[in-house]
């Protein structure tokens, strides 16, 4: 068992095995390497997470389930990078999409143009460019029906049913 002390999560204890290792570290970050995955919800549930660098305590990225946005999302991977996770196809693995978070919560970005690809088996990932495909760096949280508000108007009447 090892200890983490961080700034926003206080004292953490964790197994070693548990960590995401990215041997090349992830873009802007290559000189990280290891990621402790903290869930923001339920401990089951791992739609929304946080990758906590073991290396800088300083450096944790919020990363989301691509497919709790989008279910039609459907990233392709080459030949090559299929072979450095260890698997025959992107259905063997797990993917994660950065948050980049504002001070305006409507401004919330996901980057679904450069997802965090991991081996669940391994702990291995990666991290990639989708080079063809219509997907953006930037593409708001807003924009997504899971956080657009279209299901406001029934929350309101669930509301005053009550």
């Amino acid at each position: 068992m090892l200890t983490l002390e961080t700034k926003e999560y206080g004292t953490l204890e964790y197994e070693p095995e548990y960590c995401i290792k990215f041997p090349d570290g992830l873009f802007g970050f290559p000189e990280l390497h290891t990621y402790l995955p903290l869930c923001l919800n339920d401990e089951e549930d791992n739609t929304l997470l946080v990758l906590q660098s073991t290396e800088d305590t300083n450096i944790g990225f919020v990363v989301i389930n691509p497919y709790a946005l989008d279910p039609d999302y459907y990233p392709t991977l080459t030949q090559e990078e299929l072979q450095y996770l260890g698997v025959t196809s992107e259905e063997q693995l797990t993917f994660y999409v950065i948050c980049v978070l504002k001070n305006n919560y409507l401004d919330n970005t996901v980057n679904m143009k450069c997802p965090l690809v991991v081996n669940p088996e391994t702990r291995r990932g990666m991290q990639v460019i989708l080079n063809d495909s219509a997907y953006e760096f930037r593409h708001k949280l807003s924009s997504f029906a899971a956080f657009s508000g279209e299901n406001t108007e029934n929350a309101d009447t669930a509301q005053k049913e009550e």
